[in-house]
């Protein structure tokens, strides 16, 4: 089972690539987690990438394919992985193609206008408790009493050029999947459990 998971900023990628994870115990590989743990075990990948990082740009397609293909050929990926935020653009997976065969690729699908509800609806608190405008009115957090706040990543006009680079770059994957034959979409905007129900029976249909 060697899954990519594909859908706009708020689709709702992390928590049901979570769940898939943990239902058939396959690794859950997120570029970021890659990234971070290269950095921190000082490797002369994460050298490289945390020398792009403190000066505030992009880390280059060559270091973060380089990342992948070492995490990939790990022994807990041998029986398969679900692939997080990576690949990002048609070049990525041309090039992940070269060192692994994707079973299939779900494109969570969610229309523009609920992401934007969803993200720009949310709020923190410090304490790491977090909350959403359509459950919860108050601006004091319900755990600590400390005052709720917006991050601005999920500012509505942060939101809506996050979606326009997505639509840019890594909607064209959901084209070079399907011409694969491995792509499958999935209702992004239903009740959670009912994504995942539907995740679920695709996976099971396919393998």
């Amino acid at each position: 089972m060697y899954l990519v998971f594909l859908g706009a900023p708020g689709a709702g990628k992390g928590t049901q690539a979570t769940r898939v994870c943990e239902k058939y115990n396959i690794p859950h590989v997120s570029t970021g987690d890659i990234l971070r743990a290269n950095i921190k075990a000082g490797t002369a990948l994460g050298r490289e990438a945390k020398g792009y990082i403190d000066k505030g740009l992009l880390v280059p397609d060559e270091v973060v394919i380089g990342l992948v293909e070492d995490r990939l050929a790990q022994s807990d990926c041998q029986k398969g992985f679900l692939l997080d935020g990576f690949p990002r653009t048609i070049e990525q997976a041309k090039a992940l193609g070269k060192f692994a065969k994707i079973s299939c690729a779900i494109n969570i699908a969610v229309d523009e206008s609920l992401v934007v509800e969803r993200i720009a609806g949310r709020r923190m608190c410090k304490c790491g408790e977090s909350y959403h405008v359509s459950w919860y009115d108050k601006d004091t957090c319900a755990k600590c009493g400390e005052k709720l706040y917006q991050r601005d990543d999920d500012r509505e006009e942060t939101v809506k050029s996050r979606l326009e680079v997505y639509e840019s770059q890594t909607a064209p994957l959901i084209e070079y999947y399907k011409e694969l034959g491995v792509l499958k979409d999935v209702d992004g905007s239903q009740d959670m459990n009912k994504v995942f129900d539907d995740i679920v029976r695709i996976l099971d249909d396919n393998h």
